[in-house]
C-alpha cells in the first residue's frame, strides 16, 4: 500500500535522483518533478542544466516535470506557489528533497512545505556523505559533473563520477558528495530511467568563481 503521493524537488543531479529512488523504495508514489529555472527560463537555477535536458530526464522517468522561472529574490514565493498548484493537481501529501545534512536547507524545505500543508521527506538525511555517493554509484546512477568551484577547476567538468574520481576530489580537500555546493552533477542514467540521456559538452564557461558546462 502506498504511503502517499510525492513530488520530488528535482535538480537533475545525483542527490535528488537517489532521494527519489529511496522514497519510491520506501513505498511513496511519485507523481511529479519540480525544478526552478533562472529568470530567462532556459537553465536550472542551481545546476545550470538546460530545460530540454530536464524534459528528457522526466520523459525517461515517466513523470511530468513542472518548471518555474524565478530570481533568487522571489524564489521562496514562487516555490510555495508551485507546491500549492502541484498539491491540488496531483493530490500531493509529501515533497522529497535530496539534502543530506545542511540544517538551514532542511529548515527552509520544512517551512515551505508547512505553508501548503504537505510534509518534507528527506531520505538521505544524516547519512555519511562518502558512503552515500558510493551507494549511489552501486545503485546504478550514472552521473557527470556539470559545474564546480575553482578549487576543483575546469578539468573536472564533464567527468563521470566514479570511485577513482571521488578519490581525486577528496584528495584536493573537496567533499565527496559536494554537499556544500563544491560541484553539481547531471544524471544520465539510473534504474528509474527507461533510457539513457545523451548529452554533449559544447563549451566550459566561468561565471564569477564557478565553472559550468554548456550542454546540448
Amino acid at each position: 500500500m502506498s504511503k502517499g503521493n510525492i513530488l520530488c524537488s528535482w535538480s537533475g543531479g545525483k542527490d535528488s535522483c537517489y532521494a527519489l529512488m529511496q522514497a519510491i523504495e520506501e513505498g511513496y508514489t511519485a507523481k511529479v518533478l519540480l525544478n526552478v529555472l533562472n529568470e530567462a527560463g532556459k537553465i536550472s537555477r542551481s545546476h545550470g542544466i538546460p530545460k530540454h535536458i530536464l524534459d528528457q530526464q522526466s520523459a525517461a522517468i515517466g513523470l511530468p516535470i513542472k518548471t518555474i522561472s524565478s530570481s533568487w529574490q522571489d524564489y521562496e514565493n514562487n516555490f510555495v506557489e508551485a507546491l500549492e498548484t502541484l498539491k491540488k493537481e496531483h493530490s500531493i501529501s509529501y515533497a522529497v528533497f535530496g539534502d543530506i545534512d545542511l540544517q538551514p536547507h532542511r529548515d527552509w524545505e520544512e517551512k515551505v512545505c508547512n505553508k501548503v500543508g504537505i510534509e518534507a521527506v528527506l531520505p538521505l538525511w544524516q547519512q555519511d556523505r562518502k558512503l552515500l555517493v558510493t551507494e549511489m554509484l552501486h545503485a546504478g546512477i550514472e552521473t557527470i559533473i556539470v559545474s564546480c568551484n575553482e578549487t576543483m577547476g575546469e578539468h573536472f567538468l564533464g567527468k563521470t563520477l566514479t570511485p577513482a574520481v571521488i578519490e581525486e576530489i577528496e584528495s584536493i580537500g573537496v567533499d565527496a558528495c559536494g554537499e556544500n555546493g563544491e560541484f553539481h552533477t547531471l544524471v544520465l542514467n539510473c534504474p528509474l530511467f527507461s533510457k539513457r540521456i545523451d548529452v554533449s559538452i559544447v563549451e566550459k564557461v566561468k561565471h564569477e568563481n564557478y565553472w559550468f558546462v554548456v550542454l546540448k
